[in-house]
């Protein structure tokens, strides 16, 4: 009975190298950034499809949150140590920074579109070491940069206009 439980401990236990808990702590900031910076935007928003928009940031703020929960206890489950305090997100997020102004809704799509993508860039910058590491935590990051990129999409829509289509395009 004892050979049983030790070769259980034995395949149960997984040491993060370094360079794992460090990468996804890159992650981690700039979600924690991102949501404060979407949350800015959406306190600050105004003009035409305000409502829309200003409900549109906050499913954004929503997405950054879990996203950021999500790897935070990730790293716990790997025995490190995520740190979200204020002053550490300030030093070292990629994201650049947010006007502390009003912003119109054109003005605001384009600043938290450039932050969300900052964010996949981040996570797409660390995604091959984080996989050869641990394919879970790179499974968790798909994830993320899905539903970062769909909300991109949504929130960038707001301010294109539909290209055109000449007869030409549709019959290639």
């Amino acid at each position: 009975m004892t050979t049983s439980r030790h070769r259980f401990e034995e395949v149960r236990e997984f040491k993060a190298p370094p360079g794992l808990p460090k990468n996804l702590q890159k992650v981690l900031v700039d979600l924690i950034e991102l949501q404060l910076q979407s949350k800015q935007a959406h306190w600050n928003l105004v003009g035409t499809n305000f409502r829309d928009l200003h409900l549109q940031l906050d499913e954004i703020v929503e997405i950054a949150r879990e996203a950021s929960d999500t790897i935070a206890e990730r790293m716990r489950a790997l025995d490190a140590v995520p740190d979200g305090r204020s002053d550490t997100v300030a030093a070292t997020t990629t994201l650049p920074t947010i006007p502390p102004a009003e912003l119109s809704t054109t003005n605001a799509v384009d600043h938290v579109g450039t932050r969300v993508d900052a964010v996949v860039d981040t996570i797409r910058a660390v995604h091959d070491e984080v996989d050869a590491a641990d394919p879970t935590s790179a499974d968790l990051l798909h994830r993320i940069i899905n539903d970062l990129e769909k909300a991109a999409w949504m929130l960038k829509s707001e301010n294109r206009t539909p290209w055109r289509r000449t007869w030409i395009d549709t019959e290639l």
